[in-house]
């Protein structure tokens, strides 16, 4: 069961929200506030996803505030849901946000962002990403290797997709939704530089990181 905490100036929007969460028997909400100020007062709920509702709400001063609860060694990865145009990316990633989806977003998508997130991953919506300069510098930073960079559970993908299993299967097999399944392998083709299920598993093979 994945612990969420909504966070939304409207009572309406975390009424919401909660519902939406609660709707898959994946997630739990432990709570809602109206503010970030109010989360920092709700930490012994200990959420493992805060998601945070910015839509028709923007402050410059929320980024702010989410790097000084950094400063105090907040862990709980957030999600932002807002309209991606007003949000500056480089500074949302450094402030700890973990995942940005736009206004419009779908229940699904709102989910299944959720449960990747707690899983460990990036999650950005196209818009978000298009919003990304993406610098040389960047591309000749160090790379790590797929071993570093694999986490747990999507080793854990790899196996089943070297074991033949679709996403169906493996969604049934982790106790998790579909849209979750599709992150992870997105997120392994990225990190193994492949595009096709046999590659990946190939490469990860190859690596020693599974074995058939």
């Amino acid at each position: 069961m994945i612990r969420v905490m909504v966070v939304a100036a409207s009572p309406v929007v975390r009424a919401g929200l909660s519902a939406v969460l609660t709707s898959n028997p994946q997630l739990t909400v432990v709570g809602s506030v109206s503010d970030l100020d109010a989360l920092l007062g709700e930490v012994q709920l200990q959420p493992q996803v805060v998601l945070l509702d910015l839509s028709g709400n923007f402050q410059q001063s929320v980024w702010e505030k989410l790097l000084s609860m950094q400063e105090k060694q907040y862990s709980s990865p957030i999600m932002i849901i807002a309209d991606v145009d007003s949000i500056n990316l480089e500074v949302a990633l450094r402030s700890g946000v973990r995942g940005i989806l736009p206004d419009t977003s779908t229940e699904s998508e709102i989910i299944a962002a959720v449960e990747a997130i707690a899983f460990g991953l990036i999650v950005l919506h196209p818009d978000a990403v298009e919003l990304l300069p993406l610098k040389e510098s960047m591309r000749e930073k160090v790379t790590l290797t797929p071993m570093q960079t694999l986490t747990p559970r999507e080793i854990e993908v790899l196996e089943m997709l070297g074991s033949g299993l679709g996403n169906k299967a493996i969604a049934k097999r982790l106790h998790i939704s579909d849209h979750t399944v599709k992150f992870h392998v997105s997120s392994i083709f990225g990190k193994l530089g492949v595009s096709s299920r046999t590659e990946a598993v190939t490469v990860g093979v190859r690596l020693g990181l599974i074995m058939l």
